[in-house]
């Protein structure tokens, strides 16, 4: 069973039924990446375009390794190395990528909106692997999949994202995707992190640390976003680790079995503590692999087998 959809853009396009898909079939395929030929003939022949305009490590890596983990051919592209540099556009870079014929193109842009622009342009499977602010569907995707996991279940779980709320698209895809699953999301951050018109997301926020971690079953810390903000929104980063950190004594007042998350990368000392980071309720690492096999998944939905 394929998804009956072109691309992946957000979570608020995915059903919940089409979200326990790709987590069921990335459950599947995980298993791939413990083999010691780590290949299979599934996307042999398919063309995967990595275009990132912004830097990243886990997502391009990750997308790249799940891409050749089922034998499709990778090309990746960064907008220093491109002729964006040169001061082509988006929309003519897009036709250009569509005149090559590529099967789906992974795109990471600074400008919200960006993967869906691009979705319109080209017969490709486009995949949304951050856009600006706004949405970033398939870390959210591996997220559930590790919570699912390691706790065997989603609804009836609390969880809380603590830190930069206003300008962390992981923030918005978790609390959809979470909330859209059954669980009970809150969020927490700085008064000048939490944005206007919160309220849209539909889930509960304050300015508490101790608030949102008291029986936590998953904490997600967010890492300050530097690059997004137009100025200082907190007079240092000592004091930001002190009011908004996570620490082994905040961790005190979640659920004993709480799973410790942190989308990367990671600020040491700021935003999560270095033995909570390495601590034994972190599933950081877990995260990580888990990318790999939620991004074969949606890769295999989408180009496996006729829409």
């Amino acid at each position: 069973m394929g998804l009956s959809k072109k691309d992946i853009l957000d979570i608020e396009s995915l059903s919940v039924e089409e979200i326990e898909l790709i987590l069921d079939t990335a459950e599947s395929l995980k298993e791939i990446s413990t083999r010691p030929i780590k290949k299979v003939p599934t996307l042999r022949g398919k063309t995967i375009v990595n275009f990132f305009y912004e830097p990243s490590t886990r997502t391009r890596t990750s997308f790249e390794i799940a891409a050749k983990r089922l034998s499709a051919d990778t090309v990746g592209i960064s907008a220093s190395a491109s002729s964006i540099v040169k001061g082509e556009t988006l929309v003519d870079t897009a036709r250009n990528l569509e005149a090559m014929n590529p099967d789906a193109i992974v795109i990471r842009h600074k400008s919200a909106g960006a993967a869906h622009m691009l979705a319109g342009l080209v017969d490709a499977s486009v995949i949304n692997s951050g856009d600006g602010m706004h949405a970033h569907p398939t870390q959210a995707l591996l997220d559930m999949m590790t919570v699912r996991e390691k706790k065997g279940r989603l609804s009836a779980l609390r969880v809380a994202i603590i830190g930069d709320i206003a300008h962390s698209r992981v923030a918005r895809s978790n609390t959809l995707g979470f909330g859209k699953m059954g669980a009970n999301v809150i969020l927490a951050g700085p008064p000048t992190m939490i944005p206007r018109g919160i309220e849209a997301l539909g889930a509960p926020f304050t300015y508490h640390v101790a608030e949102a971690i008291k029986d936590a079953d998953v904490i997600i810390m967010l890492r300050i976003q530097k690059e997004r903000q137009g100025g200082y929104l907190f007079p240092s980063e000592r004091e930001y680790a002190q009011c908004y950190g996570l620490t082994t004594e905040r961790i005190a007042g979640a659920k004993e079995d709480v799973l410790i998350m942190h989308p990367g990368p990671i600020n040491r000392g700021v935003e999560i503590a270095p033995d909570v980071a390495d601590g034994p309720y972190s599933v950081i690492l877990d995260q990580v692999a888990n990318g790999v096999a939620v991004r074969m998944a949606i890769l295999y939905l989408l180009l496996g087998g006729p829409r």
